[in-house]
């Protein structure tokens, strides 16, 4: 085998000797070539892989397990490696669900780099949540990924008179409405929430690591415990990863589906 590999098909040239694996960094240009919408038709074989990269079988090997582990792809005995159909993440309309619950229900690991968590002050905020202006809240803001890709650029605010325990809680993998629960003796009963299609950003594409001809979803909801608001969330979700679902019958007409919610 050649020591030098040749950037062809989307792939980008491999470094021997930087430190880290040739698997990882395989598997790592593999994730950027699905974010950039490649394969949408078939994911290469193994084969194919290695005369892309220049590599051994068993690097391929390597790498394609990873993102097996990740839920990014499957494969069988017998069937060729493909996307797992099951990435995008699918909520029923009408229900109250813990995205963390959901992402972990899809067989895919879910995770969040905690961009914030603070105690701050937001007049327009604390008006939505029934508050004086300048009543504290708790902030928690947080880029939510499920596999290693992401899904969601989320925010909550919640009052800090109830929330302030929060603050010392790693949100890294834990949902936010177990921890409210378990050390505030708060638990969600329910809410509204309005979904609508954006065009995000360029620094919104960039955060959520899709292509500038992906539209996103952003949802904004106030949760309530017993009537009481305790949650104002603004989550930017990615278009191609997430879905909303509902059911209708020539009888009874639209319906919210309502049993398959994910209650925190």
């Amino acid at each position: 085998m050649s020591g030098t590999e040749t950037e062809t098909a989307g792939a980008r040239k491999l470094q021997r000797g930087s430190g880290e694996t040739l698997w990882q960094q395989l598997q790592a240009d593999l994730q950027r070539r699905l974010r950039e919408g490649e394969f949408t038709d078939a994911f290469p074989g193994e084969l194919e892989l290695r005369d892309q990269y220049g590599v051994s079988r068993h690097t391929v090997r390597a790498a394609v397990r990873a993102l097996r582990e990740e839920g990014i792809v499957v494969a069988s005995r017998g069937r060729s490696t493909r996307l797992n159909a099951d990435a995008e993440i699918t909520q029923p309309l009408g229900a109250l669900y813990s995205l963390f619950a959901s992402v972990e229900a899809s067989n895919l690991r879910q995770h969040s780099i905690v961009r914030r968590l603070d105690i701050r002050a937001d007049a327009h905020v604390a008006i939505r949540l029934g508050l004086e202006e300048s009543a504290p809240l708790l902030y928690l803001e947080r880029l939510r990924l499920a596999g290693e890709l992401p899904l969601a650029h989320d925010c909550a605010w919640l009052p800090a008179s109830i929330a302030s325990p929060l603050l010392d809680v790693d949100f890294s993998h834990t949902g936010l409405y177990d921890e409210l629960a378990s050390r505030c003796g708060v638990r969600l009963t329910g809410g509204s929430e309005q979904i609508r299609a954006v065009v995000p950003s360029t620094a919104q594409h960039k955060l959520l690591g899709t292509t500038p001809d992906v539209a996103a979803m952003k949802v904004e909801r106030i949760g309530t415990s017993n009537g009481t608001p305790v949650e104002w969330r603004t989550s930017l979700i990615r278009g191609d990863r997430f879905s909303v679902l509902a059911d209708f019958s020539a009888r009874t007409g639209y319906s919210l589906n309502l049993s398959a919610a994910n209650v925190p």
